[in-house]
């Protein structure tokens, strides 16, 4: 690891970064989740009452990149010009990988992550009633660029 956490002042107090002497640039961040689950609750999963879990847990998804700002704390509000969400149920698992971009100061990787994390808990809000040992995990970041 290198560098200083950004988000801290000389006295150790949080502050937003100042990027406002940051050129616009064109940005992209692609982040991952996992929610683990029994194999037969991956085959019943557009089965369930609630819907179709991966359709919501996309949608859930894309609405949640566009909300980063307002959930954590010292995020820049950024101007989004694409999200996407794609959730695809393996043999024992929903991976979810989100997309974010945008044209601005500073990068998108928490609206990407937000994004992960949000669908893999719609998709435990979704299925939690007939598998009881659901794992969210290896929310990650795979890929942030600036062009």
């Amino acid at each position: 690891m290198s560098g200083e956490l950004s988000h801290l002042d000389d006295t150790g107090s949080v502050h937003m970064v100042d990027v406002g002497g940051k050129p616009h640039e064109r940005r992209r961040a692609v982040a991952a989740a996992t929610v683990r689950m029994a194999p037969e609750t991956v085959e019943r999963l557009r089965e369930l009452p609630k819907g179709d879990a991966l359709a919501c847990a996309e949608v859930a998804g894309i609405m949640a990149a566009k909300r980063t700002s307002e959930l954590i704390p010292l995020c820049h509000p950024l101007p989004l010009t694409h999200v996407s969400v794609k959730a695809e149920a393996g043999d024992a698992s929903v991976e979810i990988t989100a997309v974010a971009e945008t044209t601005a100061q500073t990068g998108v990787e928490m609206e990407a992550l937000a994004a992960a994390s949000v669908a893999a808990l719609t998709i435990y809000d979704m299925v939690e009633g007939v598998d009881s040992q659901l794992v969210i995990g290896d929310v990650r970041l795979l890929e942030k660029t600036k062009a």
